[in-house]
């Protein structure tokens, strides 16, 4: 029987242990500083987790005392970092396992670190922790963990959180019970991730020193942990950085949310290559395992516009093979994909785990797949052991850019831009979140799974219904429906009481039938909150 996931903490009334598991990361309120978000990421809890992931780990390593397992551990720039890393070295070697520290890091260096062969750097690693909690606000934290397998899964996350509630009972958080002989140790692994990335870009262009040389190329780190590009990547390989902004690590992330699909965040990056006329930006989330570009002329690389590109990278590569997305992405992408790129589009799940785990199993059934990417920015490749590493990503980009100069073609970012000319897109395309009021007496005891799995159902009955509708015939996740000249997709959230609702058409008025198509069945279930939906239709 599972243990108890609720325990008390001396910093707070409770702790559910199971309400900080985000699919396959761990994210809590780590800080004060927001009304009605008490903090549940606390220091004991954290040396807890940290505990629980040891105990896990010494059995999947099937240890046996021959010699003592290592853990590294990174953090983005997150003010509440550095505490944290405290609690989870405590945690770590009170389990008996030694700590190797990286300080500043990204997360796509933490799962290298389990691969890396180097005695000097202390790699590789037997299991990585990185600190982060994306570009979620401030006050919040987590942890994603990795083996040299990859990232762990949800059942994986679950199984550590049940161990660290029973573990949390056990002990004060002082430190007091660490195993003897455990050490900490710091190295600066970064050094070694950013060779590598470096020597990627001068082996693919001829052994090139400085294959980008003359090119200006601007980078926008969000105040996140990526700074390290433009000094570290860039520079060395020749590119000129001025322009270059936010790259100072700070936690309260005062310029712009460090997103890639923010507004506010592409529009600072594109400000940035007009006012420096570069001729290219290069903007990362907080902890760099999402990305996306801007072209000298200002036009934004990112969700399907990134996929395009990759895939376009990716399908010359290794023609016909299989580009593995997210749910929510466009039919134009799906036509440029399989119609001017000559590959195969299978389109899964949100979650960019299901994502890469969806590709790695159709390797294994024998469909070839180097590409796994959700709209997000999230992006694996076969290549990079299926690591979604946002930097890598960018390297891709800045491989193209140096052959294309190394071949006299013109300069710029007209190399990348022309690889996704004839990628149709949308004239109008919105999510829309549609909550389920889990307090409202039409759920009659029913979770918010069950309720939204009937309006799902309610909703395919419809379309089947309507001839001027089609529900697609291949689809793993909520209900799509072309229709209209644009499509729609409705599905429930993976960890949330909500209906995300995304809509694509060429014209507003397509969008609106769309949108009304949905509205009849969702008016059939009062817990729905279809506000944002009305509005949508209404004002439209």
């Amino acid at each position: 029987m599972a243990a108890t996931s609720v325990v008390t903490d001396s910093s707070s009334l409770a702790i559910d242990f199971t309400k900080l598991q985000n699919g396959s990361d761990i994210r809590g309120v780590a800080i004060e500083g927001l009304e009605g978000e008490p903090v549940n990421l606390t220091q004991p809890v954290a040396e807890a987790i940290a505990t629980a992931f040891a105990s896990w780990l010494l059995e999947k390593k099937k240890a046996d005392g021959s010699r003592r397992l290592s853990v590294s551990i990174g953090h983005d720039s997150r003010i509440s970092a550095k505490t944290l890393e405290s609690a989870v070295s405590r945690g770590i070697t009170r389990a008996g396992l030694d700590v190797v520290l990286y300080g500043l890091a990204s997360t796509p260096a933490m799962f290298n670190s389990t691969l890396t062969q180097n005695e000097e750097f202390l790699c590789p690693v037997d299991g990585a922790i990185m600190i982060t909690a994306s570009h979620l606000p401030y006050n919040r934290n987590g942890f994603k963990f990795f083996t040299n397998s990859g990232g762990l899964g949800k059942a994986d996350i679950k199984d550590i959180l049940q161990r660290a509630a029973e573990e949390h009972k056990t002990f004060t958080g002082d430190g007091s019970k660490e195993k003897f002989g455990s050490s900490i140790k710091r190295v600066d692994y970064m050094a070694i991730y950013t060779s590598d990335l470096v020597n990627a870009v001068r082996k693919a262009s001829g052994n090139l020193e400085k294959p980008l040389e003359g090119f200006h190329i601007v980078v926008d780190a969000g105040n996140g942990a990526g700074g390290f590009f433009a000094a570290k990547v860039l520079e060395p390989l020749g590119a000129i950085t001025t322009g270059s902004q936010f790259l100072e690590p700070d936690g309260y992330f005062p310029n712009h949310i460090p997103n890639p699909e923010d507004k506010q965040a592409m529009k600072a990056i594109t400000q940035a290559v007009l006012n420096n006329k570069a001729d290219l930006g290069i903007i990362f989330d907080t902890d760099v395992d999402r990305s996306a570009a801007v072209d000298s002329s200002g036009s934004e690389i990112n969700r399907n516009r990134l996929i395009a590109l990759m895939s376009a990278i990716v399908l010359e590569e290794h023609p016909r093979t299989t580009i593995v997305t997210d749910s929510v992405t466009s039919d134009g992408l799906t036509t440029f994909i399989e119609k001017k790129l000559g590959g195969k589009h299978h389109r899964f799940k949100r979650g960019y785990k299901n994502v890469i785990d969806e590709a790695i199993r159709l390797n294994s059934i024998g469909e070839e797949s180097h590409l796994a990417i959700e709209t997000s920015g999230h992006g694996a490749l076969k290549e990079n052991n299926w690591l979604d590493d946002g930097a890598y990503l960018m390297v891709k980009l800045l491989i193209k850019l140096a052959s294309a100069k190394a071949l006299g073609q013109p300069g710029g970012s007209k190399v990348i831009t022309d690889l996704i000319e004839g990628l149709e897109e949308p004239a109008v395309a919105v999510e829309l979140r549609l909550k389920i009021d889990q307090n409202h007496p039409d759920l009659k005891g029913r979770s918010f799974r069950e309720y939204g799995e009937a309006v799902l159902q309610l909703l395919e009955n419809l379309v089947e219904a309507d001839p001027k509708l089609r529900k697609a015939p291949v689809n793993y996740e909520g209900v799509r429906v072309s229709g209209f000249g644009g499509w729609f997709l409705l599905r429930l959230s993976l960890h949330d009481p909500v209906l995300p609702l995304n809509i694509e058409a060429q014209s507003q008025e397509d969008a609106v039938k769309l949108g009304l198509a949905v509205l009849a069945a969702a008016n059939e279930f009062p817990a729905l909150n279809t506000s944002a939906l009305d509005k949508f239709v209404q004002t439209s």
